[in-house]
């Protein structure tokens, strides 16, 4: 702001106002609100704000600059001193030659699922099927020996103390971006938390100078006037704080709810209207809901512990022993089906293993299997989860929004005016569909909806459920069923290019972002 007369500046100057400009001037130099505080014997917060107010009247200059600190949670502790999960199970790998899933589990306790899934990821060892089972073997590529992993080293470092992002970045002797993965993953395993702060440095401008070269003198004023004031007369000859009536009021913001949660009830909303229910279930699941009944096989890559989150115990499959053997069955040689099956043995203790459900189908066809006879119109809109690594388009934990219908006519049309109906009520009427693959339905298509700035976007599966699904569980009518991701269909309708941003607490954004 340009000043175009300091004396009448002067003049509006409070008596808080001069305090800090005097401070400054004693500073010469730049200063941050702390010292300004110790100077003034006014506290932070009303230093910032009083230097708020004078950089408005263009006496004063602040700087700010944002700076990003790294320090390690507890496990991140416990890791940065013994090393990580995956590290020492490589060492043990590295004894044995080769160990079952079960002996990390036994030998590293609660920590052998994460160094299992690690070892993976990293590609330091791989999974075979030898005699005493699923078994893991020390990869090539470490055979020689392996060096320290940047993430180790950030580990190192930042175990001596808080570290700002600066220093980390030059002492890992990366490049900024490359740093970004190693740090996002730390976080996601919650080994490292980070946190920012804004430093303000302030200083006097041109403006100020001149008016301090005035001289200022602080006289006391009466901020409010109040009843002793009035009663004893004392306010007569003192100065009244000046107001500025004509500066723009607070802003208010009423209540409303989440804007993720809005589209979240309007989804539910929608296909109530159609004539659908919702149900819930378990997050839990033993992997023959999760997989066995939908006819994926136990070979599946989906099924591997880089990309599900097994639990360490395992538990007898809720299903009547018919449907077990109905399932077994269909895998080992399609059952009394035209088909053949996939093959091989399918073994129990893999359907009793638990997990966190990676989506909600076995909600529903859980539910189907105990309501087998026609109409079956449900969906559920739930929480999932995968291994997945955190980026601008993937999150672990996220929602879906699955549904079926069963009954004696329906068909594939039927399935695509439904997801079209649904599509356009949620503001998308350009949709088309593509062929697509699932291992549990057939024919199968993927759906998209077209963004004038973006192009076609594809948002979910959908298909007619197989009959080496539905035939193991008895049921003898078509199944329609859909699986739609409502993360990116949430970030499109939000505006949002972060799918992290759908779970930030930005009040900033929570206040602006519009109700509809």
């Amino acid at each position: 702001m340009r000043v175009t007369n300091t004396k009448a500046t002067a003049a509006e100057l409070t008596a808080t106002e001069k305090r800090v400009l005097l401070a400054l001037k004693e500073e010469k130099k730049e200063c941050d609100q702390r010292s300004l505080s110790e100077k003034t014997g006014i506290n932070e917060d009303a230093v910032m704000q009083t230097a708020f107010m004078l950089a408005q009247k263009g006496l004063c200059e602040i700087k700010e600059e944002k700076k990003f600190y790294y320090r390690l949670t507890e496990e991140g502790e416990e890791y940065a001193g013994k090393g990580l999960p995956e590290r020492r199970a490589l060492d043990f790998l590295m004894d044995e030659k080769e160990a079952t899933v079960e002996d990390l589990k036994n030998e590293f306790g609660v920590r052998g699922n994460i160094a299992i899934n690690w070892l993976l990821k990293k590609k330091w060892a791989r999974i075979e099927i030898r005699e005493r089972g699923r078994s893991l073997i020390p990869a090539s590529i470490v055979q020689d020996g392996l060096s320290s992993g940047v993430d180790e080293e950030i580990l190192k470092i930042v175990n001596k103390g808080e570290t700002e992002r600066e220093i980390l970045v030059s002492q890992v002797k990366l490049k900024e971006g490359e740093i970004n993965g190693f740090l996002t993953q730390l976080i996601s395993r919650n080994l490292l938390e980070t946190y920012s702060s804004v430093e303000r440095k302030i200083m006097l401008t041109e403006a100020g100078k001149e008016v301090l070269s005035q001289g200022i003198s602080i006289e006391e004023e009466i901020a409010q006037l109040t009843p002793e004031l009035l009663r004893t007369g004392s306010w007569k000859g003192r100065k009244f704080k000046r107001y500025d009536v004509n500066l723009p009021s607070k802003e208010t913001f009423p209540a409303k709810i989440h804007p993720y949660q809005r589209i979240l009830d309007r989804m539910r909303r929608i296909f109530t209207e159609m004539g659908f229910t919702e149900i819930k279930g378990e997050l839990v699941q033993s992997a023959f809901w999760n997989f066995d009944a939908l006819f994926v096989p136990q070979d599946h890559p989906a099924r591997d512990m880089q990309d599900t989150f097994y639990l360490a115990t395992r538990k007898p499959i809720e299903a009547s022993e018919g449907l077990i053997r109905n399932v077994k069955q269909m895998h080992e040689h399609g059952g009394s089906l035209n088909s053949t099956g996939w093959g091989g043995e399918w073994r129990k203790e893999l359907g009793e293993e638990l997990l966190l459900r990676t989506h909600t189908t076995a909600i529903t066809l859980s539910y189907l299997a105990s309501h087998p006879e026609p109409p079956v119109k449900v969906f559920c809109i739930d929480r999932v989860y995968r291994r997945e690594t955190i980026d601008a388009t993937h999150i672990p934990e996220f929602d879906q929004l699955e549904g079926i219908v069963m009954d004696r006519s329906v068909t594939f049309s039927n399935l695509l005016g439904l997801l079209a109906t649904f599509y356009k009520k949620m503001g998308f009427p350009s949709i088309r569909f593509r062929p697509g693959y699932f291992p549990y339905t057939e024919p199968s298509v993927e759906v998209e909806v077209y963004m004038p700035e973006r192009g076609w976007l594809e948002l979910g599966g959908a298909g007619v459920f197989r009959e080496e699904v539905t035939n193991p569980i008895g049921v003898k009518y078509p199944v329609l069923a859909w699986g739609l991701g409502i993360g990116r269909l949430a970030m499109i309708s939000l505006g949002l290019t972060d799918i992290r941003d759908l779970y930030e607490s930005d009040m900033d954004w929570l206040r602006k972002a519009r109700v509809f």
